[in-house]
């Protein structure tokens, strides 16, 4: 059995340091009468210092600000909220026991709220909302397998998409051969192998995956792998029926070759590049996307250009699609057949017939191009207003208890997380002035570190700095003064005396106390004769400092270091006049928001570095949340310079391949715009920059290259004006990008919109759809348009048709 007293914390003795409103009463209820009501906590409100009857049950004074909330100023009588805090003591490792102990206790507490303590709330009319430190830990856990049916429906519906999408038009008399269902359903186990090969190679050399690789790279290789599938096979479906397969086969990759490369290569190195950045996430998911791409691409140019010749061969032989072991009897005549060629599908006839006429007339241009400018300069406007961070509410299902206590915590909490200014190499030796520039007793510096620190909490809107900092130094000097009588005293043998009103003086059983015990002979350390200055020598400094740090506080002297200072100070190798490590307690003001959280860093590390550079000591902030937020300082540098390697990468790539810097600066226009463009409907939908923002920003390169690419290879290897190239480009593989990539996420992003977690639905579903929709519509509108006005020169070069072979185009 474990209880609270075998886990919490117990600075000053055997008492949990509780953090309640009850403490004023000595945590027993039964005091509330006899202390005075609620005239005693108001007194104690004021007084919490320095009243011996406001201390706690653990013999430390309670600021009411930590355990009171809905109140303005200092105005504590007006609190709508109570603040209840359990501290517990961390072990450093997590697998030993107290740990154990621990985390089984917080598992029992919630459990025991929900199950007795919300009921008993709700029948008073009263809110409780509440949360343990593994709570977020084990709701994640809980989140991760919320959503798995939900992705892995998304997957299914891309599945079931791609494999009916692949075959011809269904006709009832010979769907059970013209389906390419197995042909499908084989390329996505190509996709899947290529992810479980990224996977597999890196955790091979001790790469960990995590939660977004699992979720976003799938989808990722998906997007591109479906679209190579659907532009091969439909290349292949556009030769000559009088050609063998073979050489159908050759001339669609001689068609379309070009082009899958081009998009391939372009985005491993996009990816591979990434793999540079700093920030952990994005760096392993561009290490693991990088490899993905790869291995996709080079099975779909070996093994699925196979699976085609198998599937068309099984076509022709009339065997059934799924089941090719059953042979159908009699002849398999293709409806889609004719003069020898195959009827363009309904999609490639709207492309080339309706589509591509309406974009080349003037007026639609002009229209098309002032409407996609003007979305790009709003969002480039818009792009200021994106604030980095993730909010904790997001990121936990929507039925999580949590929700309630972090919108709770965000309306009533008054207080924010604590905040130290650690000091380093604090040389407190006589010899040094750094005892006087870090104080702010008499005699300390007007500029000292602890002054600024009060200055600081002034202008809470500006520093984030809510009180002047709780000082280990300044108490300490106050403690060994000759005025504080009862603080700093010594026997005849020159060891530490305790007050009066604690063992040795005082006998522990509560009998006689003071001047005629043990303690009748003491007196206090020094004389003012004694000091420098009201300031101890080296050797005095170092003699007292462990006694102060060690002393309870008492009736006599409130200013006993033990419980409020005990890991303020780092005593190893003190005694060379050089303190490696101390620390300044202070809190931040009530946080409410990510960038309030970052804002708050920001200001703490200013502040820290211009006290540093002026003290000339080294100096740096601490609070429990920097270590989560340090990330976003940087995010947008770190976004930018991650998309401007991802697009730059690209265009190096496109002009080697394609030798045009024409055409090279024509993709990379529509890729930035493209990526500005979903960066201003992120500030329009109010998601944060974050991780998982800028994964989906640098895939979203990856995948917009997929839109513009193989458009634009087919308009350069086309003939006739720009107008005829450009209808032509539309008709061939417009119908492609439309039905392997649009149409195919868009069928499985839209399921992600029932996740029962709101990172799904923002993070994924809303970015994931824009992104689709962006990429449709500078892929298949703007670029077309682009394309038929400024496009590069025809690199056409027709071929004198030989024996065996038809023209093609090179």
């Amino acid at each position: 059995m474990v209880s609270l007293t075998d886990i919490c914390m117990k600075p000053l003795g055997q008492d949990c340091a509780t953090q309640s409103v009850i403490q004023y009463f000595k945590m027993d209820p039964e005091n509330y009468d006899g202390y005075g009501g609620v005239e005693h906590v108001e007194y104690c409100f004021q007084h919490y210092s320095s009243a011996d009857t406001c201390r706690s049950a653990f013999k430390a004074p309670l600021d009411p600000s930590t355990v009171l909330g809905g109140f303005s100023g200092n105005n504590y009588s007006e609190a709508s909220a109570f603040v209840v805090t359990y501290p517990v003591n961390n072990a450093i490792t997590e697998k030993s026991n107290e740990t154990k102990k621990a985390v089984a206790w917080e598992k029992a507490f919630i459990q025991l709220v929900k199950d007795e303590l919300m009921p008993m709330v709700q029948s008073k009319n009263l809110t409780l909302s509440f949360s343990s430190e593994s709570s977020i830990e084990e709701e994640l856990k809980r989140e991760s397998t919320a959503d798995a049916i939900t992705i892995l429906v998304s997957y299914l519906v891309m599945f079931a998409y791609i494999s009916l999408t692949l075959g011809d038009t269904p006709h009832f008399t010979s769907f059970y051969i013209s389906s390419k269902v197995l042909l499908g359903l084989s390329g996505v186990m190509l996709v899947m192998l290529s992810v479980l090969g990224s996977v597999g190679f890196f955790s091979a050399i001790g790469v960990k995956s995590t939660l977004i690789i699992m979720e976003v790279i799938p989808f990722l290789v998906l997007a591109v792998g479906v679209d190579n599938m659907c532009i091969l096979v439909h290349a292949v479906k556009r030769q000559p029926l009088e050609l063998p397969l073979e050489g159908r086969i050759s001339n669609a990759l001689v068609e379309v070759g070009p082009s899958i490369t081009l998009a391939s290569l372009s985005e491993v190195l996009a990816f591979a590049v990434g793999s540079f950045i700093p920030m952990p996430a994005c760096r392993v998911f561009s290490m693991f996307a990088a490899l993905a791409v790869l291995l996709d691409f080079l099975l779909q140019v070996t093994a699925f250009v196979a699976l085609i010749v198998f599937d068309f061969l099984r076509a022709e032989d009339n065997r059934v699609d799924c089941f090719p072991c059953i042979k159908i009897s009699g002849s398999y005549a293709d409806p889609d057949q004719g003069n020898g060629q195959r009827k363009p599908g309904l999609l490639a006839r709207y492309m080339k017939e309706v589509h591509a006429p309406i974009l080349g007339l003037w007026g639609v241009k002009i229209v098309v191009i002032s409407v996609f400018a003007a979305f790009v300069l709003a969002s480039i406007a818009l792009c200021t207003r994106i604030e980095p961070g993730l909010e904790q509410q997001i990121v936990l299902p929507r039925d999580s208890y949590l929700q309630g206590y972090f919108n709770n915590v965000s309306e009533y909490l008054r207080i924010g997380p604590p905040l130290y200014f650690v000091v380093k190499n604090y040389n407190y030796s006589s010899e040094s002035r750094q005892t006087n520039q870090l104080c702010s007793i008499s005699q300390c510096d007007s500029n000292s570190l602890l002054n600024e620190i009060a200055r600081a909490s002034s202008i809470p809107e500006s520093s984030y700095i809510a009180k002047p900092a709780a000082s280990w130094l300044d108490d300490f000097l106050v403690w060994i003064s000759p005025e504080a009588f009862g603080c700093c005293r010594k026997f005849t043998n020159e060891s530490y005396c305790p007050p009066n009103d604690q063992p040795p003086c005082c006998s522990p059983d509560g009998g006689s106390c003071g001047l005629g015990g043990v303690c009748k002979d003491c007196t206090t350390c020094f004389l003012h004769s004694d000091l420098q200055n009201d300031r101890p020598s080296t050797a005095q400094f170092r003699e007292k400092l462990p006694w102060f740090l060690a002393a309870l506080p008492s009736a006599g002297c409130a200013k006993g270091g033990q419980g409020a200072y005990t890991s303020s100070v780092e005593l190893k190798g003190y005694e060379d006049g050089i303190i490696p490590a101390s620390a300044f307690r202070t809190y931040h003001t009530p946080l409410n928001k990510q960038i309030d959280y970052v804002n708050s860093m920001r200001a703490a590390r200013e502040f820290s570095s211009r006290i540093s550079d002026s003290l000339k000591i080294e100096i740096f902030p601490y609070s429990v949340f920097y270590m989560f937020f340090e990330q976003y300082l940087d995010i947008w540098r770190t976004a930018l310079i991650n998309l401007a390697i991802a697009v730059g990468a690209v265009f190096v790539v496109c002009l080697v391949i394609t030798c045009s810097l024409w055409s090279s600066a024509i993709i990379l226009l529509v890729l930035v715009m493209i990526v500005v463009d979903l960066m201003g409907v992120m500030a329009i939908l109010n998601i944060q920059l974050n991780a998982v923002s800028v994964v989906n920003l640098v895939m979203a390169v990856g995948i917009a290259v997929e839109f513009c690419v193989h458009i634009t290879h087919a308009f350069v290897v086309s003939s006739g004006d720009r107008n005829q190239r450009t209808k032509e480009a539309l008709g061939t593989l417009g119908a492609s990008v439309f039905s392997g990539i649009t149409l195919t996420k868009l069928v499985g992003v839209i399921v992600l919109c029932f996740s029962r977690t709101e990172v799904f639905v923002v993070y994924y579903f809303q970015m994931y759809l824009a992104l689709v929709l962006l990429g449709f519509l500078h892929g298949l509108v703007f670029l077309p348009v682009l394309l038929s006005m400024f496009g590069p020169p025809s690199r056409c070069v027709l071929v004198e048709k030989q024996e065996d072979r038809p023209s093609v185009s090179l």
